[in-house]
């Protein structure tokens, strides 16, 4: 019975994040993070951190990497699948309601309006994702340097309008974190 409970919980969870948060992964981070670290204690902040670098650099959604990481941790695959589904099912649905009415949806202005505001919910989620994991980064002369070096870069890419992936930023900022942790390493067992 515990079991079932426990299911129809990540479900539950999963479906309303997925329901009432527009914008994508980087959008829902803070959700899930307020809802399954502080909240519900189902995952540290700790392996928040490691969870989000982990579903940015593996294929598929954050949000929905993010579902099934936290479904898989509090009851295994089983669990993994409902979180997962909770999480794609009201996208699921919002989208094949809107295309049956489509053309007469984005006529209507009141619903015009709302996306407006959405736009601008959206880029605030994204900050408070952005702020609380950079509150968490270790106050250490690699990792603020690593930070600052991948920021300066996104946003000259992004001012000089260069078609650049930051996939690449993503693997250099991984290299330079391999290469002073073998340095480190090395130098300790010295």
């Amino acid at each position: 019975m515990k079991r079932n409970t426990e299911l129809l919980q990540l479900f539950s969870v999963f479906f309303r994040i997925g329901l009432f948060t527009f914008g994508g992964g980087y959008a829902m981070i803070s959700v899930v993070e307020d809802a399954c670290v502080d909240r519900r204690h189902w995952i540290t902040h700790e392996e928040m951190d490691d969870l989000v670098v982990v579903a940015e650099s593996t294929p598929g959604p954050i949000a929905i990497n993010c579902a099934t990481y936290v479904g898989a941790r509090c009851a295994g695959m089983l669990g993994a699948i409902i979180a997962t589904l909770g999480m794609i099912l009201p996208s699921f649905l919002v989208i094949f309601a809107v295309s049956r009415f489509l053309d007469r949806f984005l006529e209507i202005r009141l619903i015009a309006n709302a996306f407006r505001g959405v736009k601008l919910a959206v880029g605030i989620l994204i900050l408070d994702a952005g702020r609380r994991l950079l509150r968490r980064i270790p106050k250490k002369p690699l990792p603020l340097g690593i930070f600052a070096v991948s920021l300066a870069a996104a946003l000259l890419i992004n001012y000089l309008s260069l078609r650049f992936s930051s996939i690449v930023l993503l693997l250099a900022a991984a290299g330079v974190s391999l290469l002073f942790r073998a340095i480190r390493k090395g130098g300790g067992q010295s």
